[in-house]
């Protein structure tokens, strides 16, 4: 936690509605920082690790309750295949926390008194791949096979103590399983997020089948949807709350279109800040934006009088 009296985000959750952050990668572009490699993000926690917490404070300072880290396309595999070894890895996975917590500290100097907390991101195994599949799922790899995947970065998320686990952009209900499976016993909440088209995980399973998953998981302290169309929040909020009673989590994306050759976002916005409080009227509890959401949309999310 961010401090010892703050409460856990689980009880914060129980008690209102909190704010998430935006995008970190187009607050890190926006500040004139080159993303164009298959780290992404991930590549400033070795080259400019305060650009990420300069990123982090810039959601602070709009509202933001939570950061979620930039460990979202930070794997083993990523890392070593840019030569950075395991150990190596290792550190800047945990970097990834330290650096979101350092953010937290800067934010309580410069007299932001509400509790903050840090959720660690856990992408899905189409992020490492970085060819777009994190929005079509379907990898071919069983259950087990990804859970062995997912489960040693976890491992070393969970011991750097962030407040909770974003597993996030799930784009297939068998990698929720797997991710489900690889969080059980750290002691540590985590939050399970599926990418979703309408009523449907990216890969087609129906979002009922999806989020049954998570409802008797103890760990799991909310589910929802992120980097999906805002169109596809409100329907989505309200099976995750049926089917699970857990608070809900919602952070779309602008509503246009990455372009996984180009590595670059097609279309115009369809995010508005106003559309908000329909989500909360249907359930969420967790409320923020993902890719091509900035502070401006944090601070407006933020203004809102949760």
């Amino acid at each position: 936690m961010t401090s010892n009296t703050s409460p856990s985000l689980a009880d914060a959750l129980a008690a209102g509605t909190l704010v998430l952050d935006g995008g970190m990668s187009n607050q890190l572009e926006s500040a004139g920082y080159d993303l164009s490699d298959e780290l992404w993000s991930a590549r400033l926690l070795a080259e400019r690790p305060e650009a990420v917490t300069e990123a982090h404070l810039a959601y602070f300072r709009a509202g933001a309750d939570v950061a979620i880290t930039a460990s979202y396309q930070a794997t083993f595999e990523g890392f070593a295949r840019r030569g950075i070894g395991h150990d190596d890895a290792a550190r800047l996975l945990t970097l990834s926390v330290d650096l979101a917590r350092e953010a937290a500290r800067q934010a309580r100097d410069a007299g932001i008194g509400r509790p903050l907390w840090v959720a660690a991101s856990v992408g899905p195994y189409g992020a490492m791949l970085a060819d777009g599949s994190e929005y079509r799922g379907r990898y071919g790899l069983s259950v087990n096979e990804l859970e062995r995947f997912h489960r040693p970065r976890i491992e070393v998320l969970a011991a750097a103590a962030p407040d909770v686990l974003a597993l996030e952009t799930v784009p297939d209900a068998d990698e929720g399983t797997a991710l489900l499976r690889a969080v059980r016993g750290l002691g540590v909440p985590a939050w399970l997020s599926y990418t979703v088209d309408g009523r449907h995980t990216r890969a087609g399973q129906p979002l009922e089948e999806a989020f049954a998953a998570a409802a008797d998981v103890d760990e799991v302290i909310a589910v929802g949807v992120n980097c999906c169309a805002p169109r596809d929040v409100e329907s989505a909020v309200e099976i995750a709350s049926r089917v699970t009673g857990k608070p809900v989590v919602v952070y779309p994306n602008s509503g246009e279109t990455w372009d996984a050759e180009a590595r670059a976002w097609t279309g115009s916005t369809m995010f508005r800040a106003g559309q908000v409080e329909a989500w909360r009227e249907a359930g969420a509890r967790l409320i923020g934006g993902c890719c091509r959401v900035g502070p401006e949309g944090i601070a407006a999310i933020a203004s809102g009088g949760f």
